[in-house]
């Protein structure tokens, strides 16, 4: 894939998209990539610190390809893995796409942040939830992308934002700042230019979507 730089207006601010999302993968680690496993300031996990394997996704909010992954196989990935203290997980936030799904994704991510740590998840999984279903089921459901303000707006009232609050922090220029240099770091330490990408302590796994079964064999051949 392709990194791209393109520049957007986010209710005023400007920030770059830097990848692109992936398509439907399905194979086995490639190990084409060297990359960085290790935590980095601001990282959001999940899990056993202590875990002798890591699992890092670089994934954003508004790749439908993302979408698909976390409504197909994250709840039982997470069952799996995370709940039994197996893996120390790992999500790297990523600007990917066009320029709607960055800006999506980029408030998106900020509403997280706003939540604070203990929420943070909470809001990934809301946002990540009201993507429209791959197959065209429950269309009368809210639409991230038909509607991207009015979706995240209520999703930050249901975690007790008020609309001022909202506007407040995804128009924050230090927080997108800082948005920004996390997206610019992840790329460069994980030399990742696809969405969803998998790195299995150290090890990355061909860019794009990855069944359950194929995480299955690289977190066996990692441990």
């Amino acid at each position: 894939m392709i990194l791209v730089n393109r520049r957007f207006a986010l209710l005023g601010l400007l920030t770059p998209a830097l990848a692109a999302c992936g398509a439907h993968s399905g194979g086995q680690s490639g190990g084409q990539t060297a990359a960085s496993s290790g935590p980095v300031p601001d990282d959001m996990s999940l899990g056993n610190p202590s875990a002798k394997i890591t699992v890092v996704e670089y994934a954003s909010v508004a790749c439908p390809v993302c979408g698909r992954w976390y409504k197909e196989v994250w709840p039982a990935f997470k069952a799996k893995y995370i709940d039994t203290g197996k893996i120390h997980y790992t999500f790297r936030e990523m600007l990917v796409g066009d320029s709607t799904e960055v800006t999506i994704a980029a408030s998106g991510f900020l509403l997280a942040r706003c939540a604070g740590k203990d929420r943070y998840f909470q809001v990934v999984d809301a946002v990540f939830k009201s993507q429209p279903d791959p197959n065209g089921a429950a269309p009368n459901q809210p639409n991230l992308y038909a509607d991207p303000k009015g979706v995240l707006t209520g999703i930050a009232k249901t975690f007790g934002f008020s609309d001022d609050q909202f506007n407040a922090c995804i128009t924050d220029s230090a927080a997108l700042n800082a948005l920004q240099a996390r997206v610019a770091n992840n790329a460069k330490i994980g030399q990742v230019d696809s969405t969803p990408t998998f790195v299995i302590n150290g090890k990355a796994m061909d860019p794009g979507y990855q069944p359950l079964t194929a995480l299955d064999a690289a977190i066996a051949a990692a441990g």
